[in-house]
């Protein structure tokens, strides 16, 4: 991962990628933690549900490390779109590579040599200047490239740090030793220190919990909780204040609960705020920031309601409008909506869980996107 340099940025509410500590909330202790886990030799899982602030704390704790220590090599790299060990491959190849080409701790020929065998082709992003990659890897040696990828960083002479996020996807692959074979190459080499990180809950735990797993007890375990809605508070109002304005903290703690404190949905909203208004007082204009953003949404939104059956469409309808459903089988709920029955009711719910739409949290049946949530409720 390339170290970046601090900027001023127009809008200092980042829902998109990361900046710098400047405009990064708290995260303090979860910070430290994760820096004392990898710097002592202790491999991470990181495991919390969607928009809480993962990849963000991963990318400051690689910001922080790359400033302590110039040597060391961060990688970031999210497999959620992969579909087999190939694409696993691909993706991890190019994540190495860019980040060697962005820091320009080693020279291209050097790079381009070692991994000529996957003919990387190298072009410039004509409005930002920086190198692309693009990779073209045999798809029957997979296992031979990926040990390539390891022995080169292995031998590289230094610290290498790198975050797998959406791990659990190598789950759903068709190459069902794929789980032995990258634990094989992980445990043997010492000088990479690794971040697998995930949303679905019940898998990742799975897979560092179960003895049957090849990652049984191989790694150290994290969890995130959001951000405390006091720090939150001051972090946002401070910028507000900044600017000669001010963040009432009624009308935040009702964004706040709103939200249940997750931070990807904050920081939207507080975002389109910060660019609306100068003093936030009432809650009208939270309600009318987030009809912007609902309203940017909704021909994305329509269409993602036409792939799903009349079933799933009114589960979905349902499970928003109650919020939370303990009990989505049962005669009350589907009475209450109207709804087929039972086993019909069963089979859209896995569908929806499993679209990753509908999770299954603590409380009960929610629907996972919050913004998508009030848009159905809507309907």
């Amino acid at each position: 991962m390339a170290k970046k340099r601090t900027r001023k940025v127009e809008n200092p509410f980042i829902y998109e990628g990361y900046e710098s500590p400047d405009y990064f909330c708290d995260r303090i202790e979860d910070s430290e933690k994760l820096i004392s886990h990898l710097r002592n030799g202790r491999n991470v899982t990181l495991v919390s549900p969607r928009k809480i602030g993962k990849t963000g704390l991963i990318k400051h704790v690689f910001y922080q490390i790359g400033h302590s220590d110039t040597d060391a090599i961060c990688i970031y790299t999210d497999i959620f779109h992969t579909q087999n060990l190939h694409d696993f491959v691909q993706t991890l190849g190019k994540a190495v590579i860019q980040e060697q080409l962005l820091a320009k701790r080693t020279a291209v020929n050097k790079i381009l040599k070692f991994f000529s065998m996957w003919r990387p082709t190298i072009s410039i992003d004509p409005i930002t200047g920086t190198p692309t990659v693009s990779l073209s890897i045999e798809r029957t040696q997979p296992e031979h490239t990926l040990e390539s990828i390891f022995s080169y960083l292995r031998d590289c002479g230094k610290e290498v740090f790198i975050a797998i996020d959406e791990f659990q996807t190598i789950c759903d692959y068709p190459e069902k030793g794929t789980e032995a074979l990258l634990r094989s190459y992980i445990q043997f080499i010492h000088n990479i220190h690794f971040i697998f990180s995930g949303s679905k809950q019940h898998l990742m735990y799975e897979m560092f919990g179960s003895p049957k797993r090849p990652f049984y007890q191989s790694t150290a375990i994290m969890s995130l909780d959001p951000l405390h809605e006091e720090i939150y508070y001051d972090f946002a109002a401070h910028f507000f204040s900044n600017k000669g304005g001010s963040l009432s903290e009624q009308v935040f703690h009702s964004l706040y609960q709103r939200f249940s404190g997750h931070t990807w949905y904050m920081q939207s909203v507080l975002n389109r705020l910060y660019e609306r208004e100068r003093n936030v007082t009432e809650e009208q204009q939270v309600k009318d920031a987030i009809q912007v953003i609902l309203a940017d949404k909704t021909d994305q939104y329509s269409m993602l309601m036409t792939f799903l059956s009349d079933n799933q469409r009114r589960l979905l309808k349902a499970l928003a409008t109650e919020g939370v459903v303990v009990q989505p089988l049962s005669n009350a709920f589907i009475q209450k909506y109207e709804l087929p029955s039972s086993s019909s009711v069963k089979k859209a719910l896995t569908v929806l869980v499993d679209k990753d739409l509908v999770y299954h949290a603590t409380e009960g049946y929610v629907v996972y996107d919050r913004f998508f949530d009030l848009w159905l409720r809507r309907l």
